[in-house]
């Protein structure tokens, strides 16, 4: 018995392996960023690397964009350069989005691959039926110069996910509840599978959202099967010819099963994303920023369900609503469908395609004392901002109902 992360890597070397076993696989894609990107180019000088393998790579500025300090703006250009120097011409340049949405959208991902990133939340793409790793600089410079990658084939925790989304719960009220539930240890080391009635009915959009905080449990990488919707999804952005894996059935390391037809709207409160609680534990908590976006909730479908609840109100005075949309494609799907109108009029701001105050860099850093919630999937000490500031993550809609209200809000009170 194998799971489908066992047959690809068995597939990819030629001889049948297992998990706990050490292998050199081919990847088949390798992908980093303005901020790996540095050292991931400093590894490949220092190891003498004049020619890169012929593997597919390519590149993405979009942790620091526009450049917030000379410091970045210098990076950032030796980045562009090395690209140069290397030849990598798949260049996402400035504005184009985050890494783990632009990836997908330009076709690049197919199943079955080995997908390498310096990025640890690299596993969203696991979503599309591939062994998506988030690796270091180091390890992301070797397969850039190999074509190769050394790692232990990790054991596949599976979690069935069954039932109906209430109404004001969404796939990141399903994740937090999760991860709430196994803890940030759950999946250490390990993969995850996610299936059940409820994963079939969520969209692709949706799923990548499970697979993103799938790291936050210390799962090494994600994995979801492949459907119809995922071959929809595939052919929109030219993906046709693929293989597809499949688990067999008695191959998993452990099995968890959760049912969401009583779930309520979920939060996680600092400073960790597995302290989560029901919204309704600590609605009335003021804050003074709300962000939605990035590559766990800037997604399409995201940001329609943020507009159905600004269209009731205004953001309340001296609250911060910033909203950065994952891809420049997404971007323009909003412009054309209205939302960014909506947006704008009740009183957030707009933010260039990227990661934006996520990483605590720029374009909306906390302060001291300052208390956010958050559409993204880290709310450690520091993590946007003053160590001494405080971070709630939640669903967009939850963010949208707050943004309105001042005070951690129930959605449901808008819906």
């Amino acid at each position: 018995m194998s799971t489908a992360i066992e047959k690809i890597i068995s597939d990819h070397v030629g001889v049948k392996v297992h998990a706990g076993e050490y292998v050199e696989t081919p990847v088949d894609l390798i992908y980093f960023h303005d901020g790996t990107g540095v050292l991931v180019f400093k590894h490949l000088e220092e190891m003498g690397v004049e020619k890169l393998s012929n593997v597919k790579s390519a590149v993405f500025f979009d942790h620091s964009i526009p450049p917030h300090s000379i410091e970045a703006a210098t990076l950032q250009r030796y980045v562009l350069n090395s690209c140069r120097k290397y030849g990598i011409s798949s260049i996402h340049f400035m504005g184009e989005g985050i890494c783990h949405q632009v990836v997908h959208e330009k076709g690049y991902v197919k199943p079955g691959q080995v997908v390498v990133g310096a990025d640890s939340h690299t596993p969203t793409l696991g979503v599309l039926g591939v062994l998506a790793l988030g690796v270091g600089a180091l390890d992301a410079a070797y397969a850039l110069a190999t074509g190769k990658l050394w790692l232990k084939i990790p054991e596949t925790i599976l979690i069935t996910v069954k039932g109906k989304l209430p109404k004001g719960v969404y796939a990141k009220d399903v994740i937090l509840h999760i991860v709430g539930s196994l803890k940030a240890y759950g999946a250490l080391g390990k993969a995850v599978e996610f299936s059940g009635s409820l994963i079939s009915d969520l969209s692709v959009e949706s799923r990548f959202t499970l697979c993103n905080m799938a790291v936050e449990m210390g799962a090494v990488s994600c994995f979801q099967n492949i459907d119809e919707k995922t071959i929809k999804y595939l052919k929109d952005v030219g993906v046709h010819e693929f293989k597809v894996y499949f688990s067999d059935k008695d191959s998993y390391a452990e099995i968890f099963s959760f049912d969401t037809s009583s779930l309520e709207p979920q939060i996680a409160c600092p400073h960790s994303v597995d302290n989560v609680k029901p919204v309704v534990e600590v609605e009335g908590t003021p804050i003074d920023q709300v962000f939605i976006g990035t590559c766990t909730n800037g997604r399409l479908e995201d940001l329609i369900e943020v507009a159905k609840i600004l269209k009731k109100g205004k953001v309340k005075p001296y609250v911060k609503l910033i909203i950065i949309p994952a891809s420049k494609n997404i971007l323009l799907k909003a412009i054309s469908l209205g939302l960014i109108e909506i947006f704008l009029e009740s009183g957030a701001m707009i933010g260039i395609p990227g990661c934006g105050p996520c990483i605590g860099m720029h374009m909306g850093v906390l302060g001291d004392g300052e208390v956010a919630i958050s559409t993204s999937s880290r709310n450690f000490i520091g993590r946007m901002g003053s160590r001494k500031s405080k971070i709630y993550l939640a669903s967009p809609a939850t963010a949208a109902a707050s943004a309105l209200t001042g005070e951690i809000t129930d959605p449901r009170r808008f819906l």
